[in-house]
């Protein structure tokens, strides 16, 4: 930064005076260390792999003996036998560089002796080695050492020893059978950077490993926006007592390392909520939640009555589902609810009475379930939301399974049910709504579609013993006791009528919290229970303990397995936050506990006494943290338990919503930390925001890879250099990447009749000569890994079809705020199929934010004199437009009389 600064002065600063600050600061510091392989084999065998279809040129200095040209790259490099029957392989993960050691049948991890030259000292701190240098430390995290088997990776017990400055490994006793693989993992933790108060709420991904953070932000500072928008502000209203507050959505690189953009999204009438984030097959980040403000931004009408204002009542809450683009732009946005309040789970999580209870309420179990919903995407694009409502008018649409709340007579009852919802990806159409409940108190928080017949399987809570759904031979017909108990019910994927539902329950409270499937159809759900839960053909289990996990059959007639996880106590350890099922079979879950659920008076036992497993990167816990565990397939054994969060303070916790995993088995969480910013909290070294810059709470963002998930493989289509476009005209020329890119071996069809293409790289291309629909199928392969291939697929639509643009105009009026009418004419072949609505963007040259049209007309005045260059595009994707693009420009000229 100094150099920076002597060369290049910030604007407006005293060149002199800047230099002469920075003249003495001018030196560049850095330091190299090596590490020597003690007693290894000196001419160890190298095997490039991963080979990239790219390649290098050096041309160093004047001296051609310097020079080298077409150098291939790899992905990653394996030395055999640096030590008998034990290779190192260095390889690319996330953007980092990073080593596994390989320990074949015969090799003894004993002789890997790694001797350290050039560093200052070498210690071992809670399981991490830390390299410290005269500039900075390095670290490297507690090895993650496992063996391949036919059910996943199975982890071996794998310390550091460090005498003097050599590092060797202690590994427990393993098969010696099957090759052993030692890996230092790596992951990353930042904070928005906000200076704003920042809650946490919501986190999710996409196919680049990219992250993306929600929450909500106060005014009390900046959050850290790169699209131009501006915080609306909000209400204090008579149910909830912090203050108004937005939207504030982050968007993290792979790597943690920079942000991709930031935004607020909110209205000045209200207040916002983000519930639930997933991104679409276009790269679009969908968000669910929560507004009670009347200027919310929309794209469409509300869908549904509209609440007539009373100064003395909170505006009623409805349900949000917005669309952003690649920028953090929004590109459609909705409402949909009744005249009560929707989205919102029995009270505001700050309430009084009479209409608000402290801590916990039938289906409210945790503070921050008032916001639990989900959002999902389905095969065709269709949006998914499982959520719930307290209207007696909520908006149904003619083919919904039930049209009216169970629960109540009258506005004035507030009995709540779930709602489904499915949405077609432009948000245009509403295609379902649907309430779904009995009598009491119902709610939606998770669903899940069926691989095998596109049914949709949602699941939540219900204190209704009349819940509605065909129970003939399902695990529970009735409800079981307590104040509620979970459900599951399913609806079909095509005509979203309601076929069966169980209930999940013992004679204590029950709420299921997770739905997922394997790539088997197998069902499994996770929730919390107060009671004894069962424990069926489970090799792990924890009796008495209070979260369950559970394997289903699809049509819910009996459990495959069933257990749980957690201490011996009265009351849930965790609230959880989200759940997985990898391509191993292997199931996932996270929450948090502590004293924010107990403070708000929820009852919750807290996460001392959980599990941790030896490779755990935090062994130890406040009481009060987020907690990761991992159940080896067919519930055999613990593969994972760990810690997460600051020590003392204000706990960890989230104020409502879901974050995800992917099917690689990494966690991308979000957490409300480091409230009252008092004591340090764990982020990473070169994260983005390493520290909290509010005074107040702070949204971080955790990235953890787990390394259990096996193989994978993810189709990535790119025409014309658009990733992820899927649509074009023939001839065309598609680039394929598998964006997962683990495997050794890639096989690819292209679903057109043209021979299977194997390469070693994760990538190839295909020309189409025909129009049609075609489904690109690619198999990843790896020996090594429990799953040992992995198949995905693509569709791509090859068209001919054609638009051709025409664009007049005429001035209405005769002085300088003329206004020009704009008449987008053109020809479309064929002619069945007509422009959309948003067919169209329109950019008038003058400043003006670019407007999406339709076809026909649309008026626009000049304020003032002056040359305007604008343009018009055809961003229809159903046509092969040409031109994309028609320019103009206008001399408006002032008249004066």
């Amino acid at each position: 930064q100094a150099i920076h600064e002597f060369y290049h002065p910030t604007k407006g600063a005293d060149i002199a005076a800047a230099r002469k600050a920075v003249a003495n600061s001018l030196g560049l510091h850095s330091n190299v260390y090596e590490v020597i392989f003690l007693g290894a084999n000196k001419n160890p065998v190298a095997v490039a792999e991963k080979p990239q279809d790219t390649y290098n040129n050096y041309y160093l200095d004047n001296d051609p003996k310097k020079w080298a040209s077409g150098c291939k790259i790899f992905q990653a490099i394996t030395y055999k036998n640096i030590y008998p029957n034990i290779d190192v392989r260095y390889y690319t993960g996330n953007g980092s560089l990073k080593y596994d050691f390989i320990v074949n049948p015969g090799g003894d991890p004993s002789q890997i002796a790694m001797s350290f030259d050039g560093v200052d000292e070498l210690k071992i701190k809670k399981g991490k080695l830390i390299i410290k240098t005269p500039i900075a430390e390095e670290k490297e995290l507690a090895p993650f050492s496992f063996q391949p088997s036919s059910y996943g990776k199975k982890k071996v017990n794998c310390d550091y020893h460090l005498k003097r400055n050599i590092v060797t490994f202690d590994v427990d006793d393993y098969d010696k059978t099957l090759p052993l693989i030692i890996d230092p993992t790596k992951f990353f933790v930042t904070f928005t950077g906000s200076t704003a108060d920042n809650w946490g709420f919501t986190a999710t991904y996409d196919g680049a490993g990219c992250l993306y953070g929600g929450g909500i932000v106060f005014d009390h500072g900046k959050f850290p926006v790169s699209n131009g928008t501006t915080y609306q502000g909000g209400i204090v209203d008579n149910f909830e007592s912090y203050e108004g507050s937005d939207i504030g959505i982050i968007k993290f690189n792979a790597l943690g390392n920079a942000k991709i953009y930031a935004t607020y999204i909110g209205g000045s009438q209200g207040n916002e909520q983000p519930h639930s984030l997933v991104v679409d097959g276009n790269g679009n980040l969908i968000i669910a939640g929560r507004t009670n403000s009347s200027n919310y931004p929309l794209t469409h009408l509300k869908f549904g009555p509209t609440k007539i204002p009373n100064p003395n009542d909170s505006p009623d809450r409805d349900i949000i589902i917005t669309k952003l683009d690649n920028s953090g732009n929004i590109v459609a946005s909705i409402r949909i609810g009744g005249t009560s309040d929707d989205g919102m789970n029995i009270k505001p999580k700050y309430s009084s009475p009479p209409l608000g209870t402290f801590g916990t309420l039938t289906l409210n179990r945790n503070y921050g379930d008032d916001a639990r919903s989900e959002v999902i995407v389905d095969d065709a694009g269709n949006i998914l939301l499982a959520s719930c409502t307290q209207s007696t008018d909520f908006y149904t649409t003619a083919n919904a399974f039930q049209t009216t709340n169970g629960g109540a007579t009258s506005s004035m009852t507030r009995k709540q049910d779930a709602v489904f919802i499915k949405v077609s990806n432009d948000l245009n159409n509403v295609i379902t709504s649907t309430y779904l409940g009995g009598s009491k108190d119902d709610a939606a928080f998770v669903l899940a579609i069926n691989p095998n017949n596109k049914n949709i399987y949602i699941a939540g809570g219900t204190a209704s013993n009349d819940f509605p759904g065909d129970k003939a031979g399902v695990i529970y017909n009735s409800f079981q006791g307590g104040d509620c108990d979970g459900f599951i019910s399913i609806i079909d994927g095509t005509t979203s009528q309601l076929l069966k539902t169980t209930y999940m329950g013992t004679s204590g409270s029950e709420n299921v919290y997770g739905i997922q499937f394997d790539k088997n159809g197998l069902l499994y759900v996770m929730g919390t229970t107060t009671g004894q839960w069962p424990i069926i053909n489970a090799q792990y289990s924890r009796q008495f303990a209070k979260q369950f996990i559970a394997k289903l059959q699809p049509n819910l007639s009996s459990f495959i397995y069933s257990t749980t996880f957690g201490t011996v106590a009265p009351s849930p350890n965790i609230s959880p936050t989200a759940f997985l099922v990898d391509r191993c079979d292997n199931v996932y879950v996270s929450g948090w506990g502590g004293n924010i659920n107990q403070s708000e008076g929820y009852l919750n036992s807290g996460t001392s006494g959980l599990e941790i497993t030896p490779n755990a990167l935090q062994p130890t816990t406040d009481n009060s943290d987020f907690y990761f565990f991992v159940l080896e397939k067919n519930a055999k054994s613990q593969l994972y338990g760990d810690f997460f969060g600051q020590k003392n303070g204000t706990g960890e916790h989230v104020d409502g919503g879901t974050s995800r995993f992917d099917k690689n088995g990494i966690i991308y969480q979000g957490i409300c930390a480091n409230c009252g910013n008092n004591v340090p909290f764990p982020t990473t070294p070169g994260s983005y925001s390493p520290v909290n810059g509010s005074t107040r709470c702070n949204l971080a963002c955790i990235k953890i890879a787990f390394n259990l998930a096996g193989i994978g493989s993810g189709v990535r289509s790119s025409i014309k250099g658009v990733q992820g476009d899927t649509s074009g005209c023939v001839p065309l020329l598609i680039k394929f990447t598998d964006t997962i890119a683990e495997g050794i071996q890639y096989t690819w069809n292209f679903g057109d009749g043209s021979p299977d293409v194997v390469t070693a790289t994760p990538s190839s291309s295909h020309v189409y000569n025909n129009i049609g629909k075609y489904t690109v199928r690619l198999i990843s392969v790896d020996s090594s890994t429990c799953n040992i291939v992995d198949t995905s697929y693509k569709i791509m639509r090859i068209r001919s079809d054609s638009a051709t643009l025409k664009l007049t105009y005429k001035k209405i009026g005769d002085c300088f705020s003329n206004t020009y009418e704009f008449d987008n004419t053109g020809s479309i072949s064929p002619p069945a199929k007509p422009f959309g609505n948003k067919s169209f963007i329109i950019n008038f040259g003058d400043g003006t934010p670019v407007q999406v049209m339709g076809y026909g007309t649309i008026s626009h005045p000049y304020p003032a004199p002056g040359i305007y260059n604008g343009w018009m595009s055809l961003v229809d994707t159903n046509y092969c437009n040409t031109p994309d693009t028609i320019p103009f420009k206008f001399n408006i000229i002032a008249n004066i009389k």
